[in-house]
């Protein structure tokens, strides 16, 4: 009887161990986020504060954001969106501003989160493209997270 009481003690005490461990909600998590942080749509990583490399979308009267614009061909491509017809904007790096993807120009060796390469700019300069090459070189792969492309792109 003592052993019987004893281990009805101990499985009791692991149940609500358990129960009580597993009980945590949202709200009191570590990873409540403030409303100012924007999460990228493809990847889920928080966007940075200065906005460099970002990128956004309006679609159904949502704004979409995006870490690299590598993220946003690929998302968009997921989900059937013509890029050039949507509301699409990426942020400049000479001007600090968003703009139209379609007037930005981008350089192909940046150093961007997701490693991607592609960073927009309002000026046009030597050797930019326009978002349309960007969006061909990102669905046949030829961007710098591509280690082949990536020794072409930095003549290495």
């Amino acid at each position: 009887m003592r052993d019987f009481r004893f281990l009805f003690f101990i499985l009791n005490f692991l149940l609500l161990f358990f129960i009580t461990g597993c009980n945590t909600s949202e709200a009191s998590s570590s990873k409540e986020r403030d409303s100012s942080h924007k999460i990228c749509s493809k990847c889920n990583m928080e966007l940075p504060s200065s906005n460099i490399h970002t990128a956004k979308i309006l679609k159904d009267t949502s704004n979409y954001y995006f870490d690299d614009i590598g993220c946003l061909v690929l998302w968009a491509k997921d989900k059937n969106i013509d890029i050039a017809a949507a509301k699409t904007e990426v942020f400049t790096n000479d001007t600090h501003r968003y703009i139209e993807a379609s007037s930005a120009y981008f350089t192909i060796s940046e150093k961007t989160p997701m490693n991607y390469g592609f960073s927009a700019y309002e000026h046009k300069k030597e050797n930019f493209i326009k978002i349309d090459e960007v969006k061909l070189k990102m669905l046949r792969g030829e961007h710098m997270a591509n280690p082949k492309i990536r020794k072409q792109i930095l003549g290495q």
